[in-house]
């Protein structure tokens, strides 16, 4: 699936849950669309859905960007190689690093 395809199935499901909260009560309709998010998106999802919203979010109902201050964004992963965060030393060392 190419990139646009995952962004336009992310950004159609988000739309999806934010619809059906649409017919619960106003009062539950933002912390639940961010609630479903966060229990069943995986945090490459949210990462993707993040990097659309940084974007701009084209295309996302006000529900959902209403709803994204609750989601929880998730960590950016540094990679061991790339010489910062916790045990980086270790890491350079075993790489016959000083």
């Amino acid at each position: 699936m190419s990139h646009d395809q995952t962004h336009d199935k992310l950004i159609r499901m988000a739309n999806q849950i934010a619809t059906f909260f649409m017919s619960q009560p106003e009062e539950v309709r933002v912390e639940g669309v961010a609630t479903h998010i966060n229990k069943f998106w995986e945090p490459r999802m949210r990462r993707q859905f993040f990097e659309h919203l940084d974007r701009g979010g084209e295309g996302l109902l006000p529900l959902v960007i209403e709803a994204s201050v609750l989601i929880r964004r998730p960590e950016d992963k540094v990679g061991p190689a790339s010489g910062v965060g916790q045990g980086a030393a270790e890491n350079d060392l075993a790489a016959g690093g000083r």
